[in-house]
């Protein structure tokens, strides 16, 4: 938005979120339905990471990557949901403007970095099966832990970025963000300034972090597929395959509901569409996750079965 003649530019220090609803009765059922998706979310992803942790069988690369996913989505979900829910039973719309940008910051960190493990994870998949006599010492521990620490870091780098830009706009009303939460496309609609640059970050940054990442998954399994078609027993084809699905399956909602969303910066308008959205990255994905790796996987089902009824495991 371009500053306009004679606006008044005291600075805000607080916006106003809507929300999902505006009626009472309906607030109510909210509250509810997302509790209950925060507790499911929570409790399933904190279930697969304790499978993780102390199944023996599970203590692969492959695990180890989704018990960082885990890690994630619990992170995600605990952004935005929980002061959704307080400002729900509090009856108050109003976020204080560094608790704003705060919030911001530690999506777009979690985001990023789930960009890049998924990125991984389809590296991982990719010289399992194409690189299996290799894969031992090309997926060491200490590459494992390399790789996920240059994901947090290139993740961080950029939740900075688009924080300290943000900071350099102009807010001087109104300051009501139509959205459960803060996001750059709400906040750039109410900016009094140019918010040229700050969009040709965000560009930049889906080229880097999302577009490439992409690029890459979708190399990885174009041969992973090649060589899960030259097996010539259907089982084995089959035990490839549903290694693979599952991530094929998360990357798909990921990246699907993402590019939706950062994609229509030129719309002045927020909407519904744009909430929806949010639910689906911010809620529905995170309680997804543990669902879609838990449903095909027999091993992680017998890790769970053993965590819930405190049996150690046989090997």
């Amino acid at each position: 938005m371009e500053p306009e003649v004679g606006v008044n530019r005291t600075s805000v220090t607080e916006f106003i979120l809507l929300g999902l609803v505006e009626t009472e009765q309906l607030q109510s059922v909210v509250f509810v339905v997302f509790l209950f998706a925060y507790l499911l979310t929570v409790g399933g992803n904190l279930s697969i990471l304790a499978a993780i942790l102390v199944e023996p069988k599970l203590h692969t690369p492959m695990y180890f990557f989704l018990g960082n996913l885990s890690v994630l989505d619990v992170g995600c979900i605990t952004v935005t949901v929980p002061s959704m829910l307080a400002r729900l039973l509090s009856h108050k719309r109003t976020v204080p403007y560094r608790a704003c940008l705060t919030q911001l910051f530690f999506f777009h960190l979690l985001a990023g970095m789930d960009c890049f493990l998924l990125t991984v994870m389809a590296y991982d998949r990719f010289l399992a099966i194409c690189r299996p006599l290799t894969y031992s010492t090309r997926m060491s521990k200490t590459v494992q832990r390399m790789l996920v620490v240059v994901s947090w870091a290139l993740g961080f780098t950029n939740a900075l970025n688009h924080t300290l830009t943000l900071t350099t706009l102009n807010f001087c009303g109104p300051h009501v963000i139509n959205h459960f939460y803060c996001d750059l496309p709400q906040l750039f609609q109410l900016s009094c300034s140019s918010t040229q640059l700050n969009e040709l970050l965000l560009f930049v940054a889906a080229a880097f972090m999302a577009v490439t990442p992409l690029v890459l998954i979708t190399v990885s399994y174009a041969h992973v597929a090649a060589a899960v078609l030259q097996i010539r027993s259907v089982e084995g084809r089959k035990k490839a395959f549903s290694t693979c699905g599952s991530h094929l399956t998360v990357v798909c909602l990921f990246y699907g509901t993402g590019i939706f969303n950062y994609m229509r910066l030129g719309s002045e308008e927020s909407s519904d569409k744009d909430k929806g959205v949010g639910v689906f990255n911010t809620v529905i994905n995170p309680m997804l996750n543990p669902l879609i790796y838990s449903l095909r996987n027999p091993d992680v089902q017998g890790a769970l079965w053993r965590v819930l009824v405190g049996k150690q495991s046989l090997t």
